[in-house]
């Protein structure tokens, strides 16, 4: 082949790319990066994987009910593990890959200002879950997470009955990088501060980890002696759970213990006595309605009915949102709250090792 054929065949095929190229972009349906953008598939960032919720039931919800309103409508899904710069990495590469609504539950709110900024100038919408990311943002689903730490301080205080106004209490609280955490600890403190003695011992618990709250409720042991606290809030049920060991091994009894999220192992010990109540969210509605305003955003729709509320971000003044309520759970109310709405069978939470308490709690 001469050198003038060659040049011929191979702009020919540089045409014909370019062609089917452009014809990719047209059938993604935007102008993103990455070939076009891509109005049939929704990110979905969750932040960690301890918290037992995330993966039980944040995700299945949010999936099945993007399935349910969008049947050929596909989820890209990744889990951070806690890490921010994993995040970070997951949130670049569904822009780069087109994607134009993305569900960001994040690992740190406060990093996530110039990612959601960069995604909202290409035309990338930005659910906030769960947790107020800071930017700008197209909408925002979550609880009100002041009056969640109002009932945490409130079901203490009645869980400590009488001793509450000469009681010492130590608060363990929830990740410094998430706002909720701030949040409930603003709400508990608004009411223990009027009905306690004393908060004696106080720290925030990076990542909520358990195995951080445990060795924290150990130096609080340490420091205060066995009997030199009275009630002990803890942020959520995880934490809880490490608290909770803690004071079993010192020999601490009979000391009321918060919690918050009604997860499995923090109802089993509601049952059991380790744990006096949780705060029971129901996830259902939160996730639901977040992949009903993801779907919305994707098909160029409104969600003002989605979002009847406004609320101020650091970054961002009146972002649409939509805040549910929460209950307190105790042993005497499982069966009206959790098994009624069927997020756990009696059965699971009545597992053999918890089955003549569950009879004293009227469970079985």
């Amino acid at each position: 082949m001469n050198a003038k054929m060659r040049r011929v065949v191979i702009g020919t095929a540089a045409v014909s790319m370019a062609l089917s190229l452009a014809a990719c972009g047209k059938a993604g349906g935007g102008d993103g990066e990455g070939g076009g953008g891509d109005n049939k598939t929704i990110g979905l960032l969750l932040p960690e994987n301890k918290t037992t919720r995330y993966e039980t039931f944040d995700r299945p919800y949010m999936e099945k009910k993007i399935k349910a309103l969008c049947s050929d409508c596909k989820v890209k899904y990744n889990n951070a593990t806690q890490d921010t710069e994993t995040q970070k990495k997951q949130f670049d590469a569904l822009i780069t890959q087109g994607v134009k609504v993305i569900i960001l539950d994040a690992v740190d709110a406060q990093a996530t200002k110039s990612w959601v900024d960069r995604a909202a100038k290409k035309g990338v919408k930005v659910v906030a879950y769960d947790r107020l990311a800071e930017g700008d943002i197209s909408a925002y689903v979550s609880y009100d997470n002041e009056k969640i730490g109002e009932l945490q301080g409130q079901g203490l205080v009645e869980a400590m009955g009488d001793k509450a106004k000469d009681a010492n209490v130590v608060m363990i609280n929830g990740s410094p990088t998430d706002p909720n955490a701030a949040l409930f600890k603003k709400g508990a403190h608004s009411v223990l501060d009027k009905e306690v003695k004393e908060v004696v011992y106080e720290q925030d618990i990076p990542d909520w980890s358990p195995d951080e709250a445990n060795k924290k409720m150990g130096a609080a042991i340490t420091k205060l002696g066995k009997d030199g606290f009275d009630g002990v809030y803890s942020a959520n049920d995880g934490m809880a759970g490490g608290i909770a060991t803690a004071m079993k091994k010192s020999g601490v009894k009979d000391v009321p213990l918060s919690g918050q999220d009604a997860e499995l192992a923090g109802l089993q010990r509601l049952v059991s006595g380790d744990q006096s109540f949780t705060i029971y969210k129901a996830i259902k509605p939160e996730a639901e309605t977040t992949a009903e305003i993801a779907v919305k955003l994707l098909q160029g729709e409104k969600i003002d009915s989605l979002t009847p509320k406004k609320v101020d971000s650091k970054s961002q003044d009146g972002v649409p949102s939509q805040l549910y309520s929460a209950k307190i759970v105790t042993k005497d109310n499982i069966k009206d709250t959790i098994i009624k709405d069927k997020v756990y069978k009696v059965g699971q939470i009545c597992t053999k090792e918890f089955a003549s308490a569950c009879k004293d709690a009227g469970l079985l």
